[in-house]
Protein backbone atom coordinates (compact mmCIF):
# COMPACT_ATOMS: atom_id res chain seq x y z
CA UNK A 1 0.00 0.00 0.00
CA UNK A 2 3.20 1.69 -0.18
CA UNK A 3 2.67 3.44 -3.36
CA UNK A 4 5.02 6.15 -5.03
CA UNK A 5 2.74 9.47 -5.49
CA UNK A 6 3.46 10.44 -8.84
CA UNK A 7 1.58 13.61 -9.40
CA UNK A 8 0.84 16.78 -6.96
CA UNK A 9 -2.59 16.06 -7.54
CA UNK A 10 -2.63 12.64 -5.28
CA UNK A 11 -1.44 14.46 -2.32
CA UNK A 12 -3.64 14.56 0.35
CA UNK A 13 -2.05 18.10 1.79
CA UNK A 14 -2.63 19.37 -1.97
CA UNK A 15 -6.69 18.62 -1.99
CA UNK A 16 -7.02 19.61 1.46
CA UNK A 17 -5.75 23.38 0.35
CA UNK A 18 -7.41 22.97 -2.49
CA UNK A 19 -10.91 22.63 -0.57
CA UNK A 20 -9.99 25.41 2.02
CA UNK A 21 -9.56 27.46 -1.39
CA UNK A 22 -12.63 26.90 -2.61
CA UNK A 23 -14.25 27.64 1.01
CA UNK A 24 -12.12 30.79 0.45
CA UNK A 25 -13.38 32.14 -2.49
CA UNK A 26 -17.14 30.94 -1.62
CA UNK A 27 -16.77 33.12 1.17
CA UNK A 28 -15.44 36.12 -0.29
CA UNK A 29 -18.22 36.22 -2.46
CA UNK A 30 -20.51 38.00 -0.51
CA UNK A 31 -17.98 40.67 0.84
CA UNK A 32 -18.84 43.81 0.46
CA UNK A 33 -17.96 45.11 -3.09
CA UNK A 34 -15.28 47.62 -1.87
CA UNK A 35 -13.49 44.91 -0.37
CA UNK A 36 -12.87 43.53 -3.72
CA UNK A 37 -9.47 44.85 -4.24
CA UNK A 38 -8.83 44.97 -0.90
CA UNK A 39 -9.40 41.85 1.88
CA UNK A 40 -10.94 39.82 -0.83
CA UNK A 41 -8.35 39.75 -3.00
CA UNK A 42 -5.90 39.28 -0.45
CA UNK A 43 -7.26 36.53 1.19
CA UNK A 44 -8.07 34.58 -2.14
CA UNK A 45 -4.06 35.21 -3.10
CA UNK A 46 -3.35 33.89 -0.31
CA UNK A 47 -5.22 30.61 0.03
CA UNK A 48 -4.20 30.25 -3.53
CA UNK A 49 -0.48 30.30 -2.08
CA UNK A 50 -0.64 27.28 0.08
CA UNK A 51 -1.42 24.46 -2.96
CA UNK A 52 0.35 26.41 -5.48
CA UNK A 53 3.87 26.31 -3.14
CA UNK A 54 3.05 22.52 -2.41
CA UNK A 55 2.25 21.80 -5.97
CA UNK A 56 5.83 23.80 -7.17
CA UNK A 57 7.82 22.34 -4.61
CA UNK A 58 6.42 18.46 -5.06
CA UNK A 59 7.88 19.52 -8.69
CA UNK A 60 11.43 20.59 -8.02
CA UNK A 61 12.38 16.66 -7.28
CA UNK A 62 14.81 17.82 -4.34
CA UNK A 63 13.73 17.40 -1.21
CA UNK A 64 15.72 20.94 0.34
CA UNK A 65 13.82 22.71 -2.33
CA UNK A 66 10.57 20.82 -1.36
CA UNK A 67 11.00 21.22 2.26
CA UNK A 68 11.31 25.72 1.83
CA UNK A 69 8.04 25.36 -0.77
CA UNK A 70 5.86 23.83 2.03
CA UNK A 71 7.71 26.55 4.42
CA UNK A 72 6.23 29.29 2.13
CA UNK A 73 2.85 27.49 2.01
CA UNK A 74 2.58 27.45 5.56
CA UNK A 75 3.35 31.23 5.92
CA UNK A 76 0.87 31.56 3.24
CA UNK A 77 -1.60 29.52 5.57
CA UNK A 78 -0.39 32.05 8.51
CA UNK A 79 -1.14 35.07 6.00
CA UNK A 80 -4.90 33.40 5.50
CA UNK A 81 -5.28 33.02 8.72
CA UNK A 82 -4.85 36.90 9.52
CA UNK A 83 -7.02 37.70 6.80
CA UNK A 84 -10.13 35.73 8.34
CA UNK A 85 -9.69 36.55 11.79
CA UNK A 86 -9.84 40.89 10.34
CA UNK A 87 -12.19 39.35 8.13
CA UNK A 88 -14.39 37.76 11.47
CA UNK A 89 -13.70 41.24 13.37
CA UNK A 90 -15.26 42.82 10.24
CA UNK A 91 -18.39 41.03 10.56
CA UNK A 92 -18.27 40.10 6.81
CA UNK A 93 -17.91 36.44 8.08
CA UNK A 94 -19.75 34.42 10.89
CA UNK A 95 -18.10 32.97 14.01
CA UNK A 96 -19.21 29.67 13.15
CA UNK A 97 -17.95 29.79 9.41
CA UNK A 98 -14.41 31.21 10.52
CA UNK A 99 -14.12 28.23 13.03
CA UNK A 100 -14.54 25.63 10.25
CA UNK A 101 -12.15 27.03 8.02
CA UNK A 102 -9.50 27.76 10.92
CA UNK A 103 -10.06 23.63 11.93
CA UNK A 104 -9.21 22.57 8.44
CA UNK A 105 -6.30 25.22 8.28
CA UNK A 106 -4.91 23.78 11.42
CA UNK A 107 -5.00 20.30 10.50
CA UNK A 108 -3.52 21.30 6.97
CA UNK A 109 -0.66 23.13 8.70
CA UNK A 110 -0.04 19.79 10.97
CA UNK A 111 -0.22 18.07 7.56
CA UNK A 112 2.56 20.24 5.89
CA UNK A 113 4.87 19.97 9.25
CA UNK A 114 4.33 15.76 8.96
CA UNK A 115 5.65 15.59 5.54
CA UNK A 116 8.19 18.29 6.28
CA UNK A 117 9.55 16.44 8.73
CA UNK A 118 9.18 13.12 6.56
CA UNK A 119 11.23 15.00 3.97
CA UNK A 120 14.50 15.30 6.67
Amino acid sequence: MNEKIKDFKDLKIWQKSMEIVMDIYNITKTFPREETYGITSQMRRSAVSIPSNIAEGFKRHHNKEYKQFLYIALGSSAELETHLILAENLKYVTKKTAESIYENMDHLSRMITTLRKKLD
